[in-house]
């Protein structure tokens, strides 16, 4: 390695990084062709059970792993669930407490907006697709002598590996959706994750069925959602 590969900033060892660089008109048609690829995703509900090879699932979650974090701490874990029978148990319990928010705890605004969207109690798709993905986030890290250490914008952090495993998902080919059952403290004694996780997303991953229905909604423009400050 060269000199002027590494440096050292208080004692810690930095290497050089040089990311690639495009022409404004190779920036402005490979950020167009992102797009509109990223603009083909859904949420998708109606799951094929053909199975996905472990090693995709690896690769995404690799790749999800790639994500920025507070001082790097990676406060996350992600739980890959192929298991019939764990799915199973994983179901029964989240539509038990689907059943509770529909019936009790979600005002009849909410349920009236989600009518849209064609959800309700019922999970089949956490049984159907081969892969569930249950992402914990690790509130804090628990050392092997016992000792907490602690992690730093631990939901910030989180939700951005999430956002980069949704993406990984798309590119693969396969679909998902975001499921967050609330309360999720089942997922944690279901999959006996330790006491310093919880849980944070669930996310059915696989192919579609052949024939597979989406809601048909709109994202907002670009006015709706940003503001330019030149």
């Amino acid at each position: 390695m060269h000199q002027e590969d590494e440096i050292f900033r208080d004692g810690y060892r930095h290497i050089s990084y040089r990311g690639e660089k495009f022409s404004s008109e190779e920036m402005l048609e490979r950020s167009r062709q992102f797009y509109k690829w990223l603009n083909k995703r859904r949420s998708v509900r109606d799951f094929s059970n053909e199975p996905v090879p472990r090693e995709v699932i690896e690769n995404i979650l690799k790749s999800a792993s790639t994500a920025p974090s507070g001082a790097h701490k990676q406060p996350w874990t992600f739980c890959a669930v192929s298991n019939i029978a764990l799915k199973k148990k994983i179901k029964a319990a989240a539509e038990e407490e689907e059943k509770e928010n529909y019936n009790n705890r979600m005002s009849s605004r909410w349920k009236e907006e989600l009518k849209a969207l064609g959800t309700n109690e019922h999970k089949p798709f956490l049984e159907t697709a081969p892969w569930l993905i249950v992402v914990f986030k690790k509130v804090f890290e628990l050392e092997e002598n016992g000792q907490k250490s602690n992690n730093y914008y631990v939901n910030e952090s989180v939700g951005i590996a999430c956002g980069m495993l949704i993406s990984a998902i798309h590119h693969a080919g396969l679909v998902t959706l975001t499921h967050t059952p609330s309360p999720m403290n089942f997922l944690t004694e279901v999959l006996q994750r330790p006491a310093n996780e919880r849980a944070f997303l669930l996310l059915p991953v696989g192919y579609q069925k052949e024939l597979a229905y989406v809601p048909d909604i709109k994202r907002r423009s670009l006015e709706e959602v940003s503001c330019f400050y030149e």
